[in-house]
């Protein structure tokens, strides 16, 4: 299928930026349980599409803390650029990730959505980049300086989209078989009544067997409790 202007898995590269414990316990507009959701959900998307991702943190040690440790177990391997910026843009570093991908399209979210995500999406603009911002994975220390932020970034160029909705651009066609069970797994475990309702038709319309999660292990210091 052409491209005429959507992302595919090949046009794009993935940009998170300041997934850490403290801009989340900042974050106020959104639920920030939702946040983190989503945010494991199109970094899980990335992975199936074999799509390029650029992690980023901001003074980890002074301030911001780690990178969620559900994001960072989906890229095991994979090290954040960390920043003393506020602004990736101004981080020689990112901006060489960025350029590496090789990619024109970029696919960003983070917090604060005011400043980490609105000042490298104005810029990579600016640059010549197209950037879409992944709104489910944002956030702001109010609903007022997200929205502002949102306005900002679009009135800038930037197209707003979601996690789920970039995972299924990127799928676009279920016939896509190489990565249809890896969607729907994705869908069951991140995206609430559609994955209720796509275990729903599978069992109970086409009686397919209910879905195998993995089983649940109990923590080591806990299991002995439990004998």
């Amino acid at each position: 299928m052409s491209e005429k202007g959507l992302l595919t898995p090949d046009n794009c590269v993935v940009a998170l930026i300041d997934h850490q414990g403290q801009m989340i316990f900042g974050t106020s507009n959104f639920d920030r349980q939702g946040i983190i959701n989503n945010t494991v959900a199109i970094a899980k998307a990335s992975r199936v599409f074999d799509v390029p991702v650029v992690l980023s943190t901001v003074e980890t040690k002074s301030f911001s803390g780690n990178m969620w440790p559900q994001l960072r177990a989906v890229f095991p391997g994979q090290e954040p650029i960390e920043r003393s910026s506020m602004n990736s843009w101004d981080d020689k570093n990112f901006v060489d990730a960025i350029e590496k991908s090789g990619r024109k399209k970029i696919v960003l979210a983070g917090l604060w959505t005011e400043t980490c995500v609105a000042l490298p999406t104005i810029q990579a603009i600016h640059d010549g980049y197209e950037v879409y911002v992944l709104e489910d994975c944002c956030g702001d220390v109010s609903q007022l300086a997200h929205d502002n932020a949102m306005k900002r970034v679009v009135q800038a160029g930037a197209k707003p989209v979601t996690s789920l909705s970039t995972m299924l651009e990127w799928q676009r066609d279920w016939a896509h078989k190489e990565t249809y069970d890896a969607v729907m797994d994705i869908v069951k475990t991140h995206y609430g009544a559609y994955g209720i309702g796509v275990e729903y038709a599978y069992t109970m319309v086409h009686g397919a067997p209910p879905t195998k999660f993995p089983e649940y292990v109990i923590p080591a210091a806990l299991a002995g409790a439990h004998k």
